[in-house]
């Protein structure tokens, strides 16, 4: 086939997010369970290129190579095929060409930073962009970014988050304009002051390798005893986050945001079989989050993702109180007293 450019380069950058309302259990072709609403991160990002060019024999199978921090990575292989297939119906001029694959991440692997959310966005940005390259009459409308989501999605659920927005909501819900479980949509409604540049420091807790991939943990749900509860109770926090994210309501916000944290490491610790993924750091860290917000009334909270490290969020206006209190009691409970700093 004929395409109007026969080889090139793309780039692109995708933040990573961090969910407060989790998404956790998965449909047929990578569909939530339920919906779920994110921070995108602004620090913690990953740039990929993709250079391409037309085989002068096209063969049934996708022909790439994979570089990460500019060093071939034959094992990430097996993930990159899964998605080109998953995404073939979508693209299907992909078999035609030869890509080399590029990719790097602007924070430390095994790091408490979810990754594949920002590297399968990035990945599918770029993909995204050369099919621009290959149909130029291609508009980047509405349509464009949603299909760049429906992609990021198949390579992984929370990637379709790390698209477009500050703000992102996947998952239908009743009471959040054009939400789909197709793809992520910028949260449609007003957002207090208070929540812009909110602050996100990374406690790393522990670096190593994840005791459950997310996808196992996802399955654990097809025959979770709580999990329709749970999966009404996503939307029912969903519903309860509008009129926060109007009036500013911190108390309330904390009040979600780490019972979500928790209800997703119940869901681990009552599945079969069971995992407990926090450590006991995570839980003295927790406890004096806890303590400091009592004695000072700072807002300051915690969420988790599907491991031990922490995610303290906070507003940008106590953030030095924040970081001291953090310096003071906190960097003792991470590996190598190492923490990384970010805000949406």
């Amino acid at each position: 086939m004929k395409y109007q450019t026969q080889k090139g380069t793309v780039s692109a950058k995708a933040p990573s997010n961090i969910a407060l309302v989790k998404y956790w259990g998965k449909r047929k072709n990578q569909l939530p369970a339920n919906p779920s609403i994110s921070l995108t991160l602004n620090n913690s990002y990953t740039e990929t290129t993709i250079h391409f060019e037309q085989l002068t024999t096209p063969t049934d199978d996708f022909q790439f190579e994979f570089f990460f921090e500019d060093k071939p990575k034959p094992t990430f292989h097996p993930k990159i095929t899964t998605f080109l297939k998953r995404i073939y119906e979508y693209m299907p001029f992909l078999k035609d060409f030869h890509l080399e694959i590029h990719s790097r991440n602007s924070f430390p692997h095994s790091s408490g930073i979810a990754s594949s959310a920002s590297s399968m966005a990035a990945l599918s940005l770029c993909l995204m962009q050369m099919e621009k390259l290959l149909y130029p009459h291609l508009a980047e409308d509405e349509t464009y970014w949603q299909k760049a989501s429906v992609l990021a999605r198949l390579g992984s659920g929370s990637a379709c988050r790390s698209i477009q927005g500050k703000i992102v909501v996947w998952g239908k819900h009743t009471e959040i304009q054009g939400s789909s479980d197709k793809y992520g949509v910028v949260y449609p409604y007003k957002i207090h002051e208070i929540f812009n540049n909110f602050q996100d420091t990374i406690l790393l807790i522990d670096k190593g390798q994840k005791q459950v991939s997310s996808s196992l943990g996802h399955d654990l749900m097809h025959d979770h005893p709580f999990a329709e509860r749970r999966f009404e109770q996503a939307h029912e926090n969903i519903s309860k986050l509008i009129p926060i994210f109007e009036n500013g309501d911190l108390d309330k916000f904390i009040e979600i945001t780490e019972s979500e944290a928790l209800t997703l490491h119940a869901m681990m610790m009552t599945s079969t079989p069971y995992f407990i993924l926090m450590k006991p750091n995570t839980l003295e860290v927790i406890q004096r989050i806890w303590r400091f917000r009592e004695e000072t009334k700072t807002p300051v909270c915690f969420t988790l993702d599907a491991g031990a490290n922490v995610h303290v969020l906070y507003p940008n206006y106590c953030k030095n109180e924040v970081i001291q209190f953090i310096q003071k009691e906190l960097v003792v409970y991470c590996e190598n007293k190492q923490y990384i700093c970010d805000h949406n």
